[in-house]
């Protein structure tokens, strides 16, 4: 069986989305990665909307919270009501360290809620970890 696992990040922070790939590129990390700059952006590649081409699974979503047209919390609560994507496996990656949004993450089953403190070695060790959960963890 594969473990060909495609990385979905939605950011729309340059300077963070050059930082993850860095990290990937650091680590060895060879695995499809696909950059969305939203919420709206990374529901078309989820679903094959918008001239994109649909992410087949098994996929792992980095999602930011803030972010224009679409944010994190909106993004999640949507996935999370179809049917197709309910079962995603999500990890935040943001900047807020805000309780409210913490709580709502995890309401909205996430994997992780990682903060984004350090961009340098931050990415570094989050990423690592994804790296461990994605080869060990059996997907669907």
């Amino acid at each position: 069986m594969s473990k060909d696992v495609t990385f979905l990040v939605i950011e729309d922070d340059d300077v963070d989305v050059i930082a993850l790939d860095r990290a990937f590129n650091q680590l060895k990390i060879a695995n499809n990665k696909i950059f969305a700059r939203d919420g709206v952006e990374g529901l078309e590649f989820l679903r094959g909307e918008g001239g994109r081409t649909k992410i087949q699974t098994p996929f792992i979503i980095l999602l930011d919270l803030n972010m224009p047209r679409m944010g994190g919390l909106e993004f999640l609560e949507e996935i999370r009501n179809d049917e197709e994507l309910t079962k995603s496996i999500v990890f935040v990656l943001t900047t807020s360290n805000d309780d409210r949004d913490r709580v709502s993450a995890y309401e909205n089953h996430v994997a992780g809620y990682i903060v984004k403190s350090d961009p340098t070695n931050g990415f570094m060790e989050a990423i690592d970890m994804l790296d461990h959960y994605w080869r060990i963890v059996e997907l669907p």
